[in-house]
């Protein structure tokens, strides 16, 4: 007769643990959202994207003239990141 009363103290607690994730789910919901600019979003990940392929094509090259090109164009884009994206974010 044990067992039975174990169960239902399981049985409360579970329904216990499903009601406090319901109340944390409307709290969420409830909340403001930060606002994203879809725009600013796009120009971001678009740079994110052009500073990944710029990397790789400085670590692939060996032409000094062409990796000072490439230099310039990875600071230029850091550049314009830094801009763009809030201060307390990091890529």
């Amino acid at each position: 007769m044990g067992d039975a009363g174990e169960g239902l103290i399981d049985a409360d607690a579970r329904i216990q643990e499903l009601a406090d994730e319901r109340e944390a789910a409307r709290r969420e919901r409830r909340a403001p959202k930060p606002q994203i600019d879809p725009i600013k979003h796009a120009e971001i990940t678009s740079l994110k994207l052009g500073l990944s392929e710029l990397r790789r094509q400085l670590d692939a090259t060996e032409h000094p003239v062409r990796q000072k090109q490439l230099k310039a164009a990875v600071a230029d884009v850091e550049k314009r990141l830094a801009k763009l994206e809030p201060a307390n974010s990091k890529r």
